[in-house]
């Protein structure tokens, strides 16, 4: 009967619960804590993610992607743009390019019409690049943008070019968030301790704000934490460069 009685007081009485806000304007995160978090040997504790802030600054358009070259004269003379790492939208690149071109001469001013124009597809989810006469466009450089555009690695004429692939215009189709704390969860039948995955709901530039509806309790593999390292990672296993931009987290630890 005692036993029962304890196994009650236990299961009805207040249970520890700490609430943890880490941030960063570096990824990883790492925290020490002092003093130490001690947690209780005899129990069982685990985490969850219960909000997670930063801003959509992971660029889409770096060194490896960045180049548009094109030629104004059948593919005599050939000019290169290479577009600022950053994170676009399509429509964006569409409007640096053209400013270029204007800037190196290449622009209709007479009718106010640009000789290469990039527009997406809606309903195939592909790019289409028009290209009028005279003007080329060569996608075979190494550092194409045509990786994004959905182009494959060829010179383009004249005339209404769709592209053959899907527009990859979003590097970056998943967020997701790990602990060391905590004991591993399944990702494609592999384990890795993710705490939380999300697709962010908002474009590049703008500020992702996430809160789980139902939060998600992983157990915690320590019973003294001195440190803790928190990764923003993508779909493929590689760290988020946030580019300097702030990363808020707040987690939750409670008893099971």
């Amino acid at each position: 009967m005692e036993s029962l009685l304890e196994k009650l007081v236990r299961n009805t009485g207040p249970k520890m619960s700490i609430p943890l806000l880490i941030s960063s304007k570096t990824n990883p995160i790492k925290t020490k804590f002092s003093p130490l978090l001690e947690l209780d040997k005899t129990k069982k504790y685990e985490m969850a993610l219960v909000n997670l802030e930063t801003y959509y600054s992971f660029p889409n358009i770096d060194s490896a992607n960045n180049n548009f070259k094109y030629s104004h004269d059948n593919g005599i003379t050939w000019f290169n743009i290479n577009i600022p790492e950053g994170c676009y939208e399509f429509t964006s690149i569409n409007k640096y390019i053209q400013r270029i071109m204007k800037d190196n001469g290449h622009y209709d001013s007479a009718g106010d019409s640009y000789s290469i124009t990039l527009e997406p597809n809606r309903n195939t989810l592909k790019a289409v690049m028009n290209i009028r006469p005279n003007f080329k466009v060569d996608f075979t450089t190494p550092n194409s943008i045509r990786t994004v555009l959905g182009f494959d690695s060829q010179v383009f004429s004249e005339g209404h070019n769709e592209s053959d692939n899907i527009v990859n215009i979003m590097s970056v189709n998943s967020l997701r968030v790990t602990s060391d704390i905590i004991g591993s969860s399944y990702t494609n039948g592999g384990t890795e301790n993710i705490i939380y995955s999300f697709f962010p709901n908002v474009g590049p530039g703008y500020k992702i704000v996430q809160k789980p509806v139902n939060l998600i309790y992983l157990p915690i593999t320590l019973s003294t934490i001195s440190q803790m390292e928190t990764k923003l990672i993508d779909q493929n296993g590689e760290l988020i460069d946030n580019r300097g931009e702030k990363i808020a987290i707040r987690l939750h630890i409670k008893e099971a």
